[in-house]
């Protein structure tokens, strides 16, 4: 099932294929990418506190139930977010068009101010178009078991399929990720990957509606596996919202002062390599999770409903 278009309401349009009809193939390319990404982010945090967590990623699959989910939370969404999109772009499309070169032998503009140099170049000439936006943006969703409370899991969803489907239609990379903590023993932190840089696919938008209520939430390390990521990203600007609804907490001691330090410190060390960190707190925590983060980084989700186009319009101002 793919996307090919909108419908009369806006709604999104598709046509029917058997999510589990992949060639050997296909299936091997998504279980080398799976090991790859597993090995990727066990690099991102060696060196840390985190190095000898036992960590898996899962490359989570979708199915028709998915795809309905996916339908029924966008099919209001989709016409708020064109609209944001409607009016972002042209903006962008004339601050790339009006840009000058100056100091130029010919052009079509002429400063007089420059003939003081005698040098010939007097005219200014217009700017070949650039690709924009030079934006790449990273959404971390906690899927701590808190998150089934109050209605705040299906917020997070929507709010999900709000930056996607936004990121889709500016041409934005994105890369969203799960994250949970003490599934097992053998699993003490879990890291699904629904969409990647890497390996951007049309059905990712189905996988999100894999994002669950699970267990403890490791943070810190959540962050330093993503903002990794975005570092190694070509585009100017790096963007990481973390959407959560509590503190953080995972076994043994992850927990309080510790988990919160490691967090700052985190955030201080990737800022310096040029991402730009928000927190949105749609649950009980958001005094805690604002003291995390920094006031000028919390964004405040006191009404739920209004989330998803507010954290789009967010995103809209770093283009």
């Amino acid at each position: 099932m793919g996307r090919e278009d909108t419908g009369e309401d806006a709604s999104p349009m598709y046509h029917q294929t058997n999510p589990e009809s992949k060639s050997e193939e296909e299936k091997q390319k998504e279980r080398d990418f799976r090991k790859k990404l597993n090995q990727v982010t066990r690099e991102s945090v060696a060196d840390s506190i985190h190095e000898k967590v036992k960590l898996i990623v899962h490359r989570p699959a979708y199915d028709y139930d998915f795809q309905e989910e996916y339908y029924n939370l966008s099919r209001k969404l989709i016409p708020v977010i064109q609209e944001i999109a409607r009016k972002t772009l042209p903006l962008l499309e004339h601050e790339s068009s009006s840009e000058f070169e100056k100091n130029r032998y010919y052009g079509s503009k002429f400063h007089a101010d420059s003939v003081v140099y005698k040098d010939y170049r007097h005219f200014a000439k217009k700017s070949p178009p650039t690709e924009l936006p030079s934006l790449v943006v990273g959404l971390r969703v906690d899927e701590s078991a808190s998150m089934s409370a109050f209605g705040r899991l299906e917020a997070a969803k929507r709010a999900v399929i709000a930056v996607y489907e936004f990121c889709q239609i500016s041409n934005i990379p994105v890369l969203i990720y799960g994250d949970t903590a003490d599934v097992s023993r053998m699993e003490q932190m879990s890291i699904f990957a629904y969409t990647d840089l890497d390996q951007p696919n049309i059905n990712d938008r189905f996988r999100l509606m894999g994002i669950q209520a699970r267990s403890n939430n490791r943070d810190g390390m959540a962050l330093r596996i993503m903002a990794e990521r975005l570092v190694l990203a070509p585009q100017q600007t790096k963007l990481l919202i973390s959407i959560s609804d509590g503190q953080p907490k995972a076994m043994e001691n992850y927990t309080g002062s510790y988990a919160i330090r490691d967090m700052q410190q985190t955030i201080e060390a990737y800022e310096r390599k040029g991402v730009t960190f928000l927190a949105s707190a749609i649950g009980q925590d958001k005094d805690v999770i604002s003291e995390i983060y920094g006031h000028e980084r919390f964004l405040d989700i006191t009404n739920l409903r209004e989330f998803p186009a507010k954290l789009v319009r967010i995103i809209a101002r770093y283009l």
